[in-house]
Formats: structure tokens, C-alpha cells, sequence
């Protein structure tokens, strides 16, 4: 198909990640305003939460209550249906650097990433685990070696995870507990660094998987976020489109819209904490798209 431009759709954030699309808005996590927002496909937004502990991953139960990733002290919230926040889950016994994205899936499981190691402050890149979340707030890990794990997708009883510094997409067969099994290259763009220096390693990723979002084909948008585009990646690594994102950065993207043709994604000039936290430069941009969302979330 022809390439299309970008629209914005809201402007004058922090640094926006984790959109989900929900009863026809996208809420989205602006990290630094230390806010949970749903924004109408015509820009205007409402607060839905303020989390001083910086928000991140995003997901809904079954009975609609919305759980919240709180990135520095390692807790997963729930939004009752009152607007308060109380406590789902305390992962700081099972991870020890900032929590990141998070799948939440249709029985209510919660699946989360974390950084792995002190990525603002330049520290050497370290593996970690993802963690799985029961309904009832009980946690446990269930994946470990993983390389910054990050967007997540769940097609049927398939968990793709982004490791971002692994420059791959990981799949993992979904067990009847929320366990996972038969890891395996789901897409895999470059080998993965052989240095633990940042710097080093991001100059060497071909793509740097950030959030993603799947569609009824069974390929899957990802925010490519050192080479400021979206891509559609079909199963075993070949790239079916690119969308540049105009120079910005792009960090996490998902289909939405009344006929879940909308490819929304989360920009800004950079993701370096330092940069972002003092301005308001970080913007929501939509595109449409030919196939319709699938998967989960």
C-alpha cells in the first residue's frame, strides 16, 4: 500500500508509552507528568490516575478495572471503580530495577517487564525476568535471560515479548497457569550485542523493539526505537511494511479506532530521561492502516 503520513493527534507531553485502545479512547502513560490519560481521537484527554511512581504498562480485567505498571517502586495498581488506586501486586521482591511494560490478559493474568539493570544512568545492560501476575495479585517469574523485555502480544495462546536489547521478538507457548514454555525466534533482526555498554549496543541493532500491537493477520506493528519508524513484522522476521515517524523517536505504538484500523504511536525526540522529564515534546500520532487489530492487547 502507499505510504501515509503521520497526523497528530495530542501534542504537549512528557514521554508517552503503553496506548491501549479502550472503550474508544487511548489511554496512553505519560512517564514524567506522572499521569495515566485517555485521549479521544480528536486530541482531547481526560486523567484517569496520577501515579507519583511514574506509570508505564496498561491493561484492563475482565470486569474493566484498569491495572497500572508503577515503574520505581515495583507495584502494580488497580483503578477501582471509584478512581482510587490500592495495591494488585508487589513485585520489589521479584525484580530490582524499574518495571516496564505489561500485558494484561482476558482471565485477568498480568504479564510484566522490567529493565533489568539502571538504563538512565548508563549502567551495564544486564538480563532479567518477565513476571507473571495471577488475578488474585500473586506473582511469580516465569522467564528468565531475557535482554530489556518490553511490548508484549498475545495471539491465542502464543506471548510475544520484545526484548529490546536482544533485537528480537520472543514467543513463548501460554500453559492453563499462566506459565510459559517452548521459547523460540519469533522475528529475529540482528544478533544480539556482544557488549554490556549501552551506547555500544544500541549503535549495533538493526531494530530496537519497543511497544507493539498485533493485528488480525497475525503480524505485529513495533515501535522500531532507535530509527524513529514503526514496522509490520510478519512471523519469522520479515519486515511487510514501514511507516516513518518524521524524524521522532518512537517508543510504543497499538491499533485502535472504532474499526481497529488506526495505527496510533507514541513519539518524541528522544527517550533519555534527562531530556524528557523538564519538556513537553513528546506527541500521540495516528495513521490508518489496511488490517484491522488482532491479538492482544
Amino acid at each position: 500500500m502507499a505510504q501515509q503520513d503521520f497526523d497528530v493527534v495530542s501534542d504537549g507531553w512528557s514521554y508517552l508509552e503503553c496506548p491501549r485502545w479502550h472503550e474508544g479512547r487511548l489511554w496512553v502513560s505519560d512517564f514524567y507528568t506522572e499521569r495515566v490519560v485517555a485521549i479521544d481521537p480528536d486530541g482531547g484527554h481526560e486523567v484517569i490516575a496520577e501515579v507519583p511512581q511514574q506509570p508505564s504498562g496498561l491493561g484492563f480485567l475482565p470486569d474493566g478495572r484498569l491495572l497500572i505498571v508503577s515503574m520505581r517502586d515495583h507495584r502494580i495498581l488497580r483503578r477501582e471503580d471509584d478512581g482510587s488506586l490500592v495495591e494488585h501486586a508487589d513485585l520489589s521482591g521479584l525484580v530490582g530495577h524499574h518495571l516496564n511494560d505489561m500485558l494484561v490478559d482476558a482471565r485477568g493474568g498480568a504479564y510484566v517487564g522490567n529493565f533489568g539493570f539502571d538504563l538512565m544512568s548508563g549502567a551495564p545492560i544486564a538480563r532479567t525476568s518477565l513476571t507473571y501476575v495471577a488475578p488474585d495479585g500473586t506473582a511469580r517469574a516465569i522467564a528468565d535471560d531475557l535482554l530489556f523485555p518490553n511490548g508484549m502480544v498475545l495471539f491465542d495462546r502464543v506471548l510475544v515479548v520484545a526484548e529490546t536489547f536482544g533485537a528480537r521478538l520472543t514467543a513463548f507457548d501460554v500453559a492453563d497457569d499462566g506459565g510459559l514454555a517452548r521459547r523460540r525466534d519469533w522475528a529475529r533482526f540482528s544478533p544480539p550485542p556482544v557488549t554490556d555498554d549501552v551506547g555500544e549496543a544500541l549503535g549495533g541493532l538493526a531494530v530496537a523493539p519497543d511497544g507493539m500491537g498485533g493485528d488480525a493477520e497475525g503480524a505485529i506493528w513495533v515501535a522500531d526505537a532507535l530509527h524513529q519508524r514503526v514496522i509490520r513484522v510478519a512471523e519469522g522476521g520479515t519486515i511487510l511494511e514501514e511507516r516513518p515517524t518524521g524524524g521522532l523517536g518512537v517508543y510504543a505504538c497499538m491499533l485502535g479506532g472504532d474499526d481497529g484500523q488506526t495505527l496510533y504511536a507514541c513519539a518524541a525526540p528522544s527517550f533519555a530521561e534527562h531530556e524528557r522529564r523538564p519538556v513537553r515534546e513528546a506527541v500521540l500520532l495516528a495513521t490508518r492502516v489496511d488490517v484491522p487489530h488482532g491479538g492482544m492487547p
